[in-house]
């Protein structure tokens, strides 16, 4: 179980700097900012799909559909872009 966790967590991480780098990319598109601040903005808010007064559920949702929403944004990523990124951090996993 750990070690699931722990390739979870590395191409979490890995993605989430995939995204920092497209975000900072002079192309990069309005979309793509509008999408990030949109998951910034799902993980500050108070309001979630499963509140997190429900013991377990609550935090499986931020957890489940935060990387789900940023591999979505980098999987639309302008071919340009994507590959600026792949060359930086090595290729996706």
């Amino acid at each position: 179980m750990w070690k699931r966790l722990t390739v979870l967590w590395t191409v979490v991480r890995g993605d989430a700097r995939r995204l920092w780098f497209a975000l900072r990319h002079p192309q990069a598109p309005g979309w793509l900012k509008f999408g990030t601040a949109l998951i910034a903005l799902y993980l500050l808010s108070p309001v979630d799909l499963l509140p997190d007064t429900i013991p377990l559920l609550g935090v499986v949702d931020d957890l489940v559909l935060v990387p789900l929403a940023i591999r979505f944004l980098l999987d639309r990523l302008p071919p340009d872009i994507a590959r600026a990124a792949d060359r930086r951090f090595g290729g996706r996993p």
